[in-house]
C-alpha cells in the first residue's frame, strides 16, 4: 500500500491561492488620492457652496427680516400651494406607481414595451415642453379650450393644470423604482400564496407590499422632492398670478427679478432644507435596505 492511500498518511493540505485582485482595484495610492480629491472638490464647489451661499443671502439681514419674508402673504400661499399641488400628485403617483409595477414585474401581456417607454417619457422630454402641451389640450384655442370655456371650466392658469402638470413630470419615479426591484424577487411567493387560498388583494397587502415597501417609500420621497421643487411645467400652465398660482419656486422666480435678494433666498432655503431633508432620509433608506439585506444573508449562511 502506498504512503498516499495509508490511513496513518497525514492528511494533504491545500494549497492556498491568494485572492485575485481585478487590475481595476490595484493603482496606485496616489492615483485613488486624485480621484478622491476630484470628487470632493467637485461637491463642495456645486452642491456645499451654492448650499451655503443659499442660507447666507437668506440670513443676511437678519432673522427679523428672514421670518417677515416666509411669513408674507405671497409667500405664504406659494408654500401653501406647493404642499397642496404635492399632496395630490403624490398620492395619484404613488397608485399609478404601484398598479404598473405589478402589471409589468408579474404578469406578461401585450403593449408590456409600450408602457414601459411611455413610463419613461417624461424622463425625455423638457418639462416647459410638457406644460405647452396642457397649453394646446386645454387653452383658449386648444384641442379642449371651447368646450371648457362653454361649462366654465379653468385648468390652465389655476391649479388643476399645475396639478396636472406636477404629476406628468413626476409620475416615473415610484414606477421607476418599484419595477426592477419586483421583478428580481420573481412571483414565486404570490404564486405560493394564491396555491395556498388567498385572494389576490391579500397577497398584494400581506406579500408584496412588505417586500417592497422601503422601495416604494424611496419612490415616493423622490416623487415629492421633485414635485416640491418644479418649475418648468408648472411655469407654463400657471400664468404667474401672485398670490394665487405661483408655487415656491415661482415665487422665488419672481421675488428675485424684483430685486428682493433677501426674501428670494429666504424663500429657496426652505427648498434647499427639503433637498436636506430628502436627502437624510433617502440615506436612511439606504442604510435600512442594506441592514435587512445583510441580516438575511447571515440568516442563510446560518442556515446551511
Amino acid at each position: 500500500m502506498s504512503a498516499a492511500a495509508s490511513p496513518l498518511a497525514p492528511p494533504a493540505v491545500a494549497r492556498i491561492e491568494p485572492p485575485y485582485v481585478p487590475a481595476a482595484t490595484s493603482e496606485p495610492a496616489w492615483v485613488r488620492l486624485l480621484l478622491i480629491g476630484i470628487a470632493l472638490a467637485f461637491a463642495f464647489l456645486f452642491l456645499l457652496v451654492p448650499l451655503a451661499v443659499v442660507f447666507t443671502e437668506a440670513l443676511k439681514k437678519g432673522w427679523d427680516a428672514y421670518l417677515i419674508a416666509i411669513v408674507d402673504d405671497d409667500a405664504w400661499h406659494a408654500i401653501k400651494l406647493t404642499l397642496t399641488i404635492a399632496a395630490i400628485a403624490v398620492p395619484a403617483n404613488l397608485v399609478f406607481g404601484v398598479a404598473a409595477s405589478w402589471a409589468i414585474a408579474k404578469f406578461e401581456f401585450r403593449g408590456k414595451s409600450l408602457l414601459l417607454t411611455l413610463i419613461d417619457l417624461p424622463f425625455s422630454v423638457s418639462p416647459v415642453i410638457s406644460g405647452l402641451i396642457y397649453v394646446l389640450l386645454f387653452g383658449a384655442h386648444g384641442w379642449f379650450g371651447a368646450w371648457l370655456m362653454e361649462h366654465d371650466i379653468q385648468i390652465l392658469f389655476a391649479v388643476p393644470g399645475m396639478v396636472l402638470a406636477t404629476v406628468f413630470v413626476t409620475f416615473p419615479f415610484v414606477a421607476r423604482e418599484l419595477i426592477p426591484l419586483m421583478q428580481s424577487q420573481g412571483t414565486e411567493e404570490e404564486e405560493a400564496a394564491l396555491v395556498l387560498g388567498a385572494s389576490g388583494w391579500r397577497t398584494f397587502w400581506h406579500v408584496t407590499l412588505p417586500n417592497i415597501r422601503w422601495g416604494l417609500l424611496y419612490g415616493v420621497i423622490l416623487c415629492n422632492a421633485r414635485a416640491m421643487g418644479e418649475f418648468g411645467a408648472v411655469s407654463v400652465v400657471s400664468g404667474h398670478i401672485r398670490g394665487e398660482t405661483n408655487t415656491m419656486p415661482l415665487q422665488v422666480e419672481i421675488l428675485y427679478n424684483e430685486y428682493n435678494f433677501a426674501a428670494a433666498f429666504a424663500v429657496a432655503s426652505l427648498l434647499a432644507l427639503l433637498a436636506l431633508v430628502t436627502l437624510a432620509l433617502k440615506s436612511f433608506i439606504e442604510w435600512r435596505v442594506r441592514h435587512e439585506t445583510d441580516s438575511a444573508r447571515e440568516e442563510m449562511h446560518h442556515e446551511h
